[in-house]
């Protein structure tokens, strides 16, 4: 996916959809792969990605500083469902499944 190398440290922005791709969930994080986790087994019930059993990754973005993770996911968060949908079918453009390379 897309990395941006500035940075000594390992953040990534996230998306995930259900197994229909009908809801999108965009989310940060230090560790994927250990962020991958908690949606998959509904750590926290009550949770939106929960509710709506989304835990497939779709995109994602790696930064070496948080800040930058950050303001990457409050731009994707105000983008309209159609530019996001772009935006993950620009770098994986048969919205296969990504969480086997986070495994």
């Amino acid at each position: 996916m897309i990395e941006h190398k500035e940075g000594i440290y390992n953040f990534y922005v996230y998306i995930i959809t259900n197994k229909n791709k009908t809801v999108l969930y965009t989310g940060v994080t230090n560790n994927l792969k250990l962020r991958l986790h908690p949606h998959r087994e509904k750590n926290n019930p009550k949770s939106f990605t929960a509710k709506y059993n989304v835990h497939y990754l779709l995109y994602f973005e790696h930064f070496g500083w948080i800040q930058q993770a950050i303001v990457r996911e409050k731009e994707i968060k105000d983008l309209t469902r159609q530019k996001k949908l772009n935006l993950i079918q620009d770098e994986n453009p048969e919205m296969k499944f990504l969480n086997h390379y986070f495994e």
